[in-house]
């Protein structure tokens, strides 16, 4: 049997320093962690995973469960979690949910069951008083637009203040006649209704009174539902000089929608997106849209979930993201 004294002599290291290497911590160069990665590969070598578990008490792994792994936000989001769980010698396991409640539950239980040290849940379908979503010292970070109080270390995003700024970014372009296409979900608190209330706000602050006739739904918030509704709002005869998009795939098929029916972006409407995702700089016109700080998103999750393995018993915290306006052609 290949031990870890026959990789080190072969990679021409300390022992110490291939047990760094395998187990993903700090302090080692690239140059030698290929060099040891080389020789574990040569030589066969297997990591005794259930005697580590044993004297650590640790997997090493932990669970991201996201709602749909196909959206580019999500997409996203994992990659910038991957890379940041490396840096803290982990690794990760991703989950979809569907933004189902029960789903959402099972990601804990499935993550508690597989010994995953902590879990990553961008919860949207569980309600924060379910019986079920008991606190206790499982290392649990919540992502996300539910109220957890201080039951979960959480990561938010800038929902409110973050529509409020692209709101206000088309008054300031001289709209007036703001609509919005937002999901159907606008009971409860999630990403749907709390961006609605940014909008609203901004809106108020500007003495614009929100009419009820600018508000159009995509149901699911995907691209087709989102064309559908840009004709919609083409069709309804409403005056619009601006559109507020719930995300940016949401914009993506509003941009589709309104070309559709003869209405140029930004000659005839402005339009703003959410999420700053990759595509958005790439349209036509390039979409103008909140970028909020993914990658501080991810790193401050996989900070919380960390120091919470170390001390389960450490007051739970909460963050809000930062976020910045990406101003491009869709509202120039």
């Amino acid at each position: 049997m290949v031990t870890m004294s026959d990789v080190a002599k072969l990679s021409g290291v300390s022992k110490m320093t291939v047990s760094n290497v395998i187990n993903g911590r700090a302090g080692v160069s690239d140059q030698v962690r290929r060099r040891v990665m080389e020789a574990v590969r040569q030589s066969g070598y297997r990591v005794n995973v259930s005697a580590r578990t044993l004297r650590s008490g640790r997997t090493g792994v932990i669970g991201l469960a996201v709602p749909e792994i196909d959206r580019p936000y999500f997409g996203r989001l994992a990659a910038h979690v991957i890379e940041q769980a490396s840096e803290h010698g982990f690794h990760v396991a991703i989950e979809q949910t569907g933004a189902a409640a029960h789903a959402e539950i099972d990601a804990i239980n499935h993550s508690y069951t597989l010994h995953f040290d902590g879990l990553i849940l961008s919860a949207v379908g569980v309600d924060p008083q379910d019986s079920r979503l008991a606190s206790g010292d499982y290392p649990i970070v919540m992502l996300g637009e539910q109220d957890f109080g201080a039951k979960f270390d959480h990561v938010a995003m800038p929902n409110e203040e973050g529509t409020k700024a692209a709101t206000a970014h088309l008054i300031d372009r001289g709209c007036r006649r703001i609509g919005i296409v937002t999901g159907s979900s606008l009971d409860g608190v999630n990403v749907v209704t709390r961006r609605y209330q940014g909008y609203r706000a901004a809106l108020a602050e500007r003495g614009l009174d929100p009419d009820p006739a600018l508000l159009f739904t995509a149901d699911g918030m995907a691209l087709e539902s989102a064309r559908d509704a840009a004709h919609r709002l083409v069709d309804s005869g409403q005056e619009i000089d601006g559109v507020v998009a719930v995300s940016d795939t949401v914009a993506q098929g509003v941009l589709r929608g309104l070309a559709d029916r003869g209405v140029r972006v930004p000659e005839d409407v402005r339009l703003i997106g959410f999420d700053d995702i990759s595509e958005s700089a790439y349209m036509v016109p390039s979409l103008s849209t909140v970028a909020p700080d993914h990658r501080w998103m991810a790193a401050k999750a996989v900070e919380l979930v960390t120091a919470r393995i170390q001390d389960p018993s450490r007051p739970a915290r909460e963050y809000t993201a930062p976020f910045e306006l990406k101003v491009r052609e869709s509202t120039r």
